[in-house]
């Protein structure tokens, strides 16, 4: 089923949405999307929703289970607080994605903005993971308390960070993986570097295969240079700060 979403309010758009897949549609298609806002949003179901153009903010908060492929850019809140599912943007996405994320995957083929990951703590059995493809702005992966957060910085300029300052800040669960190298003194003081194990780098793949194959990235290329681990040094970062 396709929907022209030119000129449609974002309420009326929603709403055609979820009567599609209420009436069993199991692939919707989206047209000329242009910034309207909570698109999947708390939806239930094990449909795919193909979106062409650039979907507004809030994309995916609190999805339970479908899956979602943008091809352009997303903005703000991409899966805030998702429980399930998979978001693949096959473009460049903005701040605060991953709030508080529960479960599900969320791969953006490029660049990132600020706040990626923050709070991002899984539940239960369930292991969030984003992969960012490109590079990211400042407190990526901040009080992150859960999940798997990845950043590839693939594209970059000689000479430019992978990351913004300020990263892991308050970090005191999950793990993140970033290709190549930081700067200690661009992360927070919470968090600890290391070289992943030969366990660590197999969980890695598997989820950058399937990276690859949802945004056509080369999985040859990206393994050629190595990754670093950063991890949480302690579980309660600021104890001290507001507990005798």
């Amino acid at each position: 089923m396709t929907i022209d979403a030119k000129g449609i309010y974002y309420r009326q758009l929603n709403e055609k949405v979820r009567e599609a897949i209420a009436a069993g549609e199991e692939a919707v298609v989206l047209d000329n999307v242009n910034g309207q806002r909570y698109i999947a949003d708390g939806l239930r179901a094990k449909a795919t929703i193909t979106i062409n153009g650039v979907p507004g903010n809030d994309l995916a908060a609190f999805m339970d289970g479908p899956t979602l492929i943008v091809n352009g850019n997303a903005q703000d809140g991409v899966a805030n607080t998702m429980n399930d599912g998979k978001i693949v943007v096959n473009g460049h996405a903005g701040d605060v994605l991953g709030y508080g994320m529960r479960g599900g995957k969320l791969y953006i083929k490029g660049d990132v903005g600020y706040r990626v990951g923050i709070h991002m703590k899984g539940f239960k059995s369930q292991v969030p993971v984003i992969i960012a493809g490109g590079t990211a702005g400042d407190f990526f992966g901040e009080y992150m308390a859960g999940g798997i957060l990845v950043l590839l910085g693939l594209g970059r300029k000689d000479g430019e960070p992978i990351a913004g300052g300020y990263l892991g800040t308050g970090m005191h669960g999950g793990v993140m993986y970033i290709r190549g190298e930081v700067d200690p003194e661009d992360c927070g003081k919470e968090i600890g570097i290391l070289e992943p194990d030969e366990e660590e780098m197999e969980t890695l793949k598997g989820y950058l295969k399937e990276f690859c194959a949802d945004t056509g990235h080369d999985f040859d290329e990206i393994m050629k240079q190595k990754f670093i681990k950063i991890y949480p040094k302690s579980s309660r970062p600021y104890g001290r700060l507001y507990a005798y």
